[in-house]
């Protein structure tokens, strides 16, 4: 995929009847990252306490879907204030979602990254997604949470890819491969079991997915994902990952990631995918053809 791929929208980004809303967000990120806060409150670290049933919004995916919520409660601009309580419930990845449709609305390309980040909790790597894009020169990787007035010795908007803030799925695995890291410190939470090296194999099939417009779920399964190494295929998500982070560099790697993931099942999603819902625990097939 080349630059302009990511100009237009994915079946995820896509705002459908909701085109309007998006169109009136002015396209810089600052303005459209603040916007993304004001509709979308986390599931459970948001600050405020939702019920089980506003939570499981988490789950909405696509983004027609995250704007019906959201209209459904206020029928007005995005830019105008919503309580926290009453935001739609979401996550990083759905922060990024309506970060990348509103970009992509006005021609911008942009894209999701998955991967881990420090700046949460010391000695901790928490899974996340930011925004990526395209500033006519380079990609600029962008927290569409951070809020720009809180005090972190960083840019937020413009994070240095070689800092160690954000770290990608791939480089991750491919430090944990080489010995460099503990994968127990990299995970959902330091409260959960949601961790480790089958967590972050699993994201670097994420963040393959994620770079070829499938912005699933990060509870979605599919292809080669597994929650237990013994018998994955270790020497498959080595390659994706030394992919992923060659095709960063610009070169040709690009072009054999989108011959892979086109040509290998195990790459991408399917017609369905495993959803595993984390409010409720529950797991279930769910068709991702509309």
């Amino acid at each position: 995929m080349d630059v302009d791929d990511y100009r237009t929208h994915s079946p995820y980004s896509d705002p459908r009847h909701h085109a309007a809303l998006l169109d009136a967000v002015p396209a810089d990120l600052p303005t459209v990252a603040a916007i993304a806060r004001n509709v979308i409150v986390h599931y459970r670290a948001g600050g405020v306490e939702l019920p089980d049933v506003r939570r499981a919004e988490v789950n909405l995916r696509w983004m027609d879907r995250i704007l019906d919520a959201d209209q459904s409660r206020f029928p007005l601009p995005l830019a105008a204030e919503r309580p926290a309580a009453e935001r739609v419930a979401g996550c990083c990845r759905d922060h990024t979602l309506l970060t990348v449709a509103a970009l992509r609305q006005h021609g911008i390309p942009a894209r999701s990254r998955i991967g881990f980040v420090s700046y949460f909790v010391p000695g901790w790597h928490h899974d996340h997604v930011v925004a990526e894009w395209w500033d006519g020169e380079r990609w600029v990787w962008s927290d569409p949470e951070l809020d720009p007035a809180g005090d972190r010795p960083f840019d937020g908007y413009d994070i240095d890819p070689e800092a160690g803030h954000f770290e990608s799925a791939a480089r991750v695995w491919l430090a944990y491969r080489a010995g460099r890291i503990d994968p127990d410190t990299y995970g959902v939470d330091p409260s959960l079991p949601i961790r480790g090296d089958w967590l972050v194999h699993d994201y670097v099939l994420l963040e393959l997915a994620h770079r070829h417009k499938d912005e699933v779920l990060l509870w979605d399964g599919f292809g080669a994902m597994t929650e237990d190494l013994t018998g994955a295929d270790l020497t498959l998500v080595d390659e994706v990952a030394a992919l992923l982070v060659a095709a960063d560099r610009g070169d040709a790697a690009e072009r054999e990631l989108a011959r892979r993931y086109a040509s290998d099942a195990r790459l991408r999603p399917g017609p369905t995918v495993h959803c595993v819902d984390p409010v409720s625990g529950t797991a279930a097939d769910v068709d991702l053809r509309r």
